[in-house]
């Protein structure tokens, strides 16, 4: 077995990343440089490479005057963006489907492996989120709908930190092993309404998923004030 040496910056990118996430750093709260990197016993380098690593996980804002925030995250917005996702992501689907060609078929179950076994990997929740993207966007490829492509990509992002979120605080998310296999399967049949109502019910029980957790998250803090 191999010993994983982590970077400063990767040790520190974790620590406020967990914060952030069990609500130890408030939404809303700004995020000095200085303070941290005290907090932490390292310079502000290692400090400002962390924020902007998790700026790019939707968890840190940067704001003119204001510096670095903890980014909120919030049920309805969890309603929203994933509602998003679902209605531009069937369709996309559907418009892929009759045009994916076997190489894509082989690039999604290349992908599908390495997603299975991602979650026990060292940062096993930004490489599971990572290829996940990149499954989804392997079954869109074959649709000729940029713009569409390019709204489906931001609300990746922003969707993103609400599942690397739950993946580090809950470890997985149910069904989704199953339904990533499915989905494919349908694909490579040509199923176009199947994979499509499955790909519907898939992001939206994600999204139950993720707002149940929250809730729960909502509850305890309540409890806790």
């Amino acid at each position: 077995m191999s010993i994983v040496y982590k970077t400063r910056t990767q040790l520190v990118v974790e620590t406020i990343r967990e914060k952030i996430l069990c609500g130890d750093i408030q939404a809303g709260q700004p995020l000095r440089q200085a303070a941290l990197a005290q907090e932490l016993n390292v310079s502000r380098i290692p400090i400002r490479e962390a924020l902007l690593q998790l700026e790019g996980e939707g968890l840190v804002t940067f704001e003119a005057h204001k510096g670095a925030t903890a980014t909120e995250l919030t049920i309805d917005q969890v309603d929203e963006l994933f509602d998003l996702r679902a209605m531009l992501e069937v369709e996309l689907l559907k418009a892929s489907i009759p045009h994916l060609t076997e190489n894509n078929i082989v690039d999604a179950k290349i992908i599908l492996a390495e997603l299975d076994n991602a979650l026990s990997a060292d940062n096993g929740a930004n490489t599971w989120s990572d290829l996940n993207v990149r499954y989804h966007s392997c079954l869109y490829s074959g649709a000729v709908k940029p713009q569409t492509q390019e709204l489906v990509n931001t609300l990746s992002k922003n969707t993103n930190r609400y599942i690397r979120m739950h993946l580090l605080l809950v470890g997985g998310i149910a069904n989704v092993e199953v339904e990533h296999t499915t989905l494919l399967s349908l694909c490579q049949d040509g199923d176009i309404d199947g994979a499509a109502s499955l790909l519907k019910q898939h992001i939206l029980g994600i999204k139950n998923e993720i707002k149940h957790f929250l809730q729960q998250q909502e509850n305890s803090l309540k409890l806790i004030s």
